[in-house]
């Protein structure tokens, strides 16, 4: 059955670096209940099978952010082939940024970035960001490796807050290693606007975009998502900030007012916009 009439549409669904599908199970069922398809594609290389990651993550080694946005790239082309129409799309932290540079493809009815990681032409460099990141910066030898986040360097990234005992829970049952490569880009993408996250600002026909930005997020602060949501000229630009919500926002408590507000935003763009079939 074609997906759309069985539906109000389809949604997807982006994770972040250290994280899997998995992160997404709670909005994806909540979605659903609400009458969307939800489709939530891994990242190459990425599964659920956490403990098989962690035992050998070397297929991310060199994991790129142009390899990852590709391949999501295919994803949504087979969801407009089957069902006729772009889907909705949302994504945490890196999947945030994947967001961004899908819709600068022309993909997408509307687009939620969350906690997003920033695209590139601007530079901001928070003090909780350095300290977030130094176990990548800090050994540059490992650029084309991978990294895994210790439990005290999860809590600061992730979930601070929430005590140490739950982030660990939170840890143990999520996180995966992660490409450090992709971040090694964001860095070099602070420079100019060029590279795997760069964007046309003053693009025309960009769908609708929200940022949805926590108060007390280390890695990815409120003010990057707001310096980035500056950067765009022209199209549907908007920030929405809830304060005191971590990195971690998609799980942590009260996760459902984030995601409520997500659809009910994307709803209010679409509602009255055609069909999106093509990509530009």
């Amino acid at each position: 059955m074609n997906r759309s009439t069985a539906s109000k549409g389809t949604i997807v669904l982006i994770h972040g670096l250290w994280l899997t599908p998995k992160s997404w199970d709670q909005w994806k069922a909540r979605y659903e209940r609400a009458g969307y398809s939800v489709v939530v594609p891994a990242f190459p290389g990425i599964s659920d099978d956490i403990a098989d990651l962690r035992k050998n993550p070397s297929g991310l080694n060199g994991l790129s952010m142009g390899t990852i946005f590709d391949h999501l790239a295919k994803v949504i082309d087979g969801i407009v082939a089957e069902t006729g129409e772009q889907p909705i799309i949302m994504g945490h932290s890196l999947g945030g940024l994947a967001v961004q540079i899908l819709l600068d493809r022309g993909y997408g009815k509307a687009g939620i970035s969350i906690h997003g990681g920033q695209s590139a032409g601007f530079v901001t460099l928070p003090l909780s960001v350095q300290r977030a990141t130094l176990t990548i910066f800090g050994k540059p030898w490992n650029m084309g490796g991978t990294v895994l986040l210790s439990p005290k360097q999860f809590h600061y990234a992730f979930t601070n807050t929430m005590s140490l005992e739950a982030s660990n829970r939170v840890r143990n049952g999520m996180q995966v290693p992660a490409p450090t490569w992709p971040i090694w880009q964001a860095a070099f993408g602070m420079l100019r606007n060029k590279g795997d996250a760069r964007i046309d600002y003053a693009k025309a026909d960009r769908a609708p975009l929200l940022f949805i930005a926590g108060g007390a997020d280390n890695i990815v602060p409120a003010s990057v998502n707001r310096k980035n949501a500056a950067m765009y000229k022209t199209g549907v630009i908007e920030v929405k900030e809830f304060p005191g919500r971590s990195h971690f926002t998609c799980g942590q408590d009260d996760w459902e007012q984030v995601a409520d507000h997500a659809l009910a935003w994307a709803e209010s763009q679409t509602a009255q916009r055609p069909k999106l079939i093509h990509a530009a």
